[in-house]
Parts: structure tokens; sequence; C-alpha cells
């Protein structure tokens, strides 16, 4: 009994030093996100719809979606634009809606909604101005659907393809560190 006590204690001693260290390496949370140690606070502007939708709340629901990532899996806060060490900017550029099958009497039997959505994660420092942004690049998802649920299977696809979005924006963000 003795030596498996002491065996349990050597190896929580092996889980506990990769943990420290990380921590000498700048940040890291175990969702896996780092960041530079002078980012504290990042302003997440409103998502702009350039794109020809028929759900209006996809922007708003994209910028949600941001926010939600990089405030409840980074350290960063929330700050106004004037005030933030990073301003984060989106654009939801397309919104497709495909089919994807179809029957013999030529009626969809599938459908895609396909999102494509612009991110640019830049830092506010008077001298950042000269260097490339942290992130800019565009991003793109798509889920399928079954048309006879009409306009509720497509909102539906499309907040799929949206958090598909977020998410690959989010660790692109924050995995180049």
């Amino acid at each position: 009994m003795h030596g498996r006590a002491t065996r349990r204690r050597r190896i929580g001693a092996w889980r506990i030093v990769p943990v420290l260290m990380l921590s000498a390496c700048g940040y890291y949370s175990f969702s896996g996100a780092s960041l530079p140690e002078d980012l504290r606070t990042v302003a997440i502007l409103p998502a702009e719809n350039a794109a020809a939708a028929p759900i209006p709340t996809l922007a708003d629901d994209l910028t949600r979606l941001l926010t939600d990532r990089f405030v409840r899996q980074t350290r960063l806060r929330l700050a106004d634009e004037a005030l933030a060490d990073a301003v984060l900017e989106t654009r939801l550029e397309g919104y497709r809606n495909d089919p994807t099958a179809v029957t013999g009497d030529d009626r969809a039997a599938r459908n895609r909604v396909t999102l494509t959505a612009r991110i640019v994660l830049r830092r506010t420092a008077p001298e950042a101005s000269d260097v490339a942004p942290l992130l800019d690049r565009s991003f793109s998802s798509f889920a399928d659907y079954d048309p006879a649920r009409g306009a509720d299977g497509e909102a539906e696809a499309a907040r799929v393809a949206l958090r598909a979005i977020a998410d690959d924006a989010f660790t692109a963000a924050t995995s180049n560190w």
C-alpha cells in the first residue's frame, strides 16, 4: 500500500511540471489560446454585414460569438476602441444557399448554406500602424439542411456555419504566438 501512495505522488508531480513550464512561456490557457503578454484589452467592433443574407441577425450573432470566445477563453478584457491594446474587426462578406442534392423531379433534397467572413485583429498602439495585423484572413464554413424545414432549417444551418467561423477565427488569432 505504501508503494502505491509514493507512486501516485510521483505521477502527480509529473502532471504539474508541464503546467509550470507553460507558465514561464507567456500566457497560455487550457483552451489552447495564447496571447502576447502586452495584450490585455480588446475592442470587438460590431460585425459589418456586406452579404446578401436573408437572416438579418447574422452580423450581430457573429459579434456575440467572437466576443464570447475572446473574453471567456483568454485573459483579455473588453475595452473601447480608443483604449484597447487590439481591435477585432469583422465583415460578413458572403452568404450562399445552394442545393446539394436533387430529387428525380428536380426538387432540392438537401441545401447548403455557406458563409464567408473576413476577420482582422490589429494592435492599436501608434507604433503598430506600420506593423502587419496579428490576423487578417477570410474564413468560410457551411452547413447542410433539409429544405422541407424552410426558413427555420436555413437559419439553423447558418448559425452552425457561423459558430464554425467564430471557432476557426479564434483559433487562428490565438495560436500564432
